[in-house]
């Protein structure tokens, strides 16, 4: 169904999406299955008539590893990508075809940041996690490479942009604010004032988020202090995940309303889209994992309901977790 639509906005969600994002080698082995994720998500949406609403760019180019020293040492990158030394300090089991996907999938995260830039009437999404608990020298917690400080300190390189991440997943994203020390121009590319993380539980969740859109973001947003966001929203951070517990599904969907809701204002306010990406984050589900793939659906929806002007009325499905 059409709603009244942003006519600034092109219609439908650009996603930097190639196959070799996603790796299934070992999935079994991993107790994290978001190497598998993007490929994962992209066959539920086409299983749901959703596929359409993405349009798929793959030709995206792939950092090489001068870029990945960017934010981390030379020796832990030479050492992932070789298989060795602290390769496996990110929780998952190593394999060349994981190296591969972990440089697509950074190389994704920074052409929808790029994109976002360059062609701010597009949504630009990266179906992508496993970033922000890296750090310099080694990975951690499923993350390998921190690619969210790669990204915005190449945005800052190359467009003097600075950036706010808005990061929903429920553990906090400790690897931008452990990269300060290593990369002094991400003090520049995101202040610590536009490094947000959530907390809390529900209503004072979806509380603390409004506040700071309302009270800090919106402001640098208009007065020109901050050129783009990122939306991050972790499926972890629903109550039903294995590694989460803050919001239930009608609190995590709102957060999702709210903010591309606020997009659509700010659009309006300015006169000119906001540049604005996205990117998965964690979900952890071994008995039900298409509820972490709704979820991400769900938010996906949000932002083409309240941004894009088009409803498809698809409904989240989130299974009721057991408790053990």
């Amino acid at each position: 169904m059409y709603l009244c639509p942003n006519y600034m906005r092109y219609p439908k969600i650009v996603t930097f999406f190639h196959p070799f994002l996603a790796c299934e080698h070992k999935a079994d082995l991993n107790y994290s299955k978001s190497p598998a994720k993007p490929a994962r998500l992209m066959a539920y949406l086409a299983t749901k008539g959703l596929a359409d609403c993405l349009e798929i760019r793959d030709d995206f180019p792939l950092l090489e590893d001068k870029d990945f020293h960017l934010a981390h040492t030379a020796t832990y990158v030479e050492d992932f990508f070789s298989g060795k030394g602290l390769c496996e300090s990110n929780n998952l089991r190593w394999s060349h075809e994981f190296a591969t996907s972990v440089r697509y999938t950074n190389s994704s995260l920074w052409a929808a940041l790029r994109n976002s830039l360059c062609h701010p009437a597009e949504v630009s999404f990266s179906p992508t996690s496993g970033f922000h608990h890296a750090t310099p020298e080694r990975g951690g917690g499923f993350c390998t490479f921190s690619g969210q400080v790669i990204a915005s300190l190449k945005a800052w390189e190359s467009f003097a942009a600075v950036g706010c991440y808005i990061d929903l997943d429920a553990h906090f994203g400790n690897s931008i604010e452990d990269s300060r020390r290593f990369a002094p121009d991400l003090d520049q590319a995101v202040p610590k004032a536009y490094h947000f993380n959530g907390s809390q539980t529900d209503g004072e969740y979806f509380a603390m988020l409004e506040t700071f859109v309302r009270g800090t973001l919106e402001p640098a947003l208009l007065a020109g202090s901050v050129q783009y966001v990122v939306w991050c929203h972790g499926a972890d951070s629903h109550r039903d995940d294995q590694l989460g517990h803050q919001c239930t599904t009608r609190w995590w969907l709102r957060c999702a309303d709210f903010f591309w809701s606020w997009i659509a204002e700010m659009d309006a306010a300015q006169g000119r889209p906001v540049p604005v990406s996205c990117a998965l984050f964690g979900g952890y589900r071994d008995d039900h994992y298409n509820s972490v793939l709704s979820l991400h659906t769900g938010d996906l929806m949000s932002c083409m309901r309240h941004l894009l002007g088009w409803d498809s009325g698809y409904q989240t499905e989130v299974r009721a977790r057991k408790s053990m």
